[in-house]
């Protein structure tokens, strides 16, 4: 049965954004952003859905947590994983922050890369031992009978290790590296503000990010 959405929808604000009101850099321009994006006291405001294909080029999409921002987005998971078998057969993602809330969205795109070890086992040891176990005791994306096989494997997990909880070899971080960022605000009559941060090209000397205004 199909239904019909056509008559649902917002009018965004008068806020704008200018290119005057961006940073030379993207990622000092994100991060005005995002703790302008965490004073409203979203829920798990790191969340961030990120776009991969393997190499059949069938794109898949789910949300994950970004844990640091510095030259790259870096997020962890399961590398044998459905998203770790994508990034390995191509290693190029893009990632969507949806503050809609506050009328923007961010897009990253660029290479990814996996995360040094030392990187990966300092984040696991972060962790909460409940998420340590779980990280151990779950095939990420391979079929389970049911919710009880979890449960079950959760349990001998944590019996096997009553200390501390080692980190799998097939669990780490990935690093997203962007060439092309993009800062999305909403604005009325759908004209929204969209500027496009892109690596700049050697003959554009002296300039390490080129920002352009993007049509909505």
């Amino acid at each position: 049965m199909g239904k019909d959405l056509s008559h649902l929808r917002e009018t965004y604000g008068e806020r704008g954004v200018d290119r005057a009101d961006l940073a030379d850099d993207p990622f000092t321009q994100f991060g005005r952003w995002f703790e302008e994006w965490r004073a409203t006291d979203p829920y798990d405001a790191t969340a961030v859905a990120l776009a991969a294909a393997g190499g059949e080029g069938r794109p898949s999409v789910r949300n994950v947590l970004v844990k640091g921002v510095d030259h790259g987005f870096v997020f962890f998971t399961n590398y044998q994983s459905a998203k770790g078998a994508e990034l390995a057969a191509n290693p190029q993602a893009a990632l969507c922050f949806g503050w809609l809330d506050v009328e923007r969205q961010v897009r990253v795109v660029g290479p990814v890369e996996q995360v040094s070890v030392e990187e990966s086992d300092a984040y696991f040891s972060s962790r909460p031992r409940g998420s340590q176990v779980a990280a151990v005791a779950s095939d990420q994306s391979r079929v389970v009978a049911d919710r009880s096989e979890l449960e079950r494997r959760w349990a001998e997990v944590e019996a096997r290790h009553p200390g501390e909880v080692p980190r799998p070899a097939h669990w780490g971080g990935y690093r997203l590296v962007p060439d092309e960022l993009e800062f999305w605000q909403g604005r009325r009559n759908r004209l929204h503000d969209r500027f496009r941060y892109r690596r700049a090209d050697p003959i554009e000397a002296g300039r390490a990010w080129v920002i352009e205004r993007l049509a909505p």
